[in-house]
């Protein structure tokens, strides 16, 4: 694609994008925003856009992606419960680092996940007389999905290694949402790639500073431990 045609059809999608879509962008721009820096509100907006992306979703056939939105909003519920439950000393859940042993599990619920949300996508499209499973969308659709449930298990336990997922889903669904015309959900996941990789750098500078401040933690959250 040459750069004349690659801006009409910027500028054609733009046209066409919905209100609700830009919505649904704006909320999920402020959600992760938030998310970078450790602040609560990532939940409240999150799930303003989340449900908003479940029906978006439905509308264009990204069936995987209308699940890991309902999730999504799961998900927010529950780690907005964990970011403001206390300890014994009434300190929140700390920013920490997975144990080795969590860092193998990411690694291995990805490939299961992937099958398991294939399957569920083929099996929802058994009567597909569209020809959807023939074409690329439902397959690195399945994959972004995957990356990212463990990408948001991972934020709510407020474990750094959530932001390496997110940057990896990230430069996947640019391409995916583009082609599929949802321009301004492209250039949402163009800015949470940025603010992905400004979040990593940001929660291990967190994890540093509250270790700088309590010396005598034990050093379990480093990712080479193994408990």
């Amino acid at each position: 694609m040459d750069t004349g045609s690659f801006f009409d059809l910027f500028y054609t999608n733009v046209l066409e994008t919905s209100l609700l879509e830009i919505i649904a962008v704006l909320f999920g721009i402020l959600s992760v925003w938030f998310a970078r820096q450790a602040n609560l509100l990532v939940y409240p907006t999150g799930i303003i856009s989340t449900v908003i992306y479940v029906y978006i979703c439905f509308r264009f056939q990204l069936f995987a992606d209308m699940g890991i939105n309902l999730f999504y909003t799961s998900m927010s519920i529950y780690g907005w419960y964990l970011w403001t439950r206390k300890d014994m000393n009434r300190k929140a859940r700390p920013i920490s680092w997975n144990t080795r042993w969590q860092q193998l599990t990411g690694v291995f619920l990805l490939p299961v996940l992937y099958v398991l949300i294939l399957l569920l996508i083929y099996a929802f499209m058994k009567n597909d007389q569209d020809g959807y499973m023939q074409t690329y969308v439902p397959y690195v659709d399945s994959l972004t999905t995957s990356i990212f449930l463990i990408a948001m298990w991972f934020m709510a336990r407020k474990k750094i290694e959530n932001w390496i997922y997110w940057i990896a889903g990230n430069i996947v669904s640019i391409p995916l949402y583009f082609a599929k015309g949802l321009v301004f959900t492209s250039f949402q996941f163009t800015v949470f790639l940025v603010l992905a990789i400004m979040g990593l750098t940001n929660w291990i500078h967190l994890y540093k500073r509250d270790l700088q401040r309590t010396p005598s933690v034990p050093h379990q959250h480093l990712p080479n431990a193994v408990s």
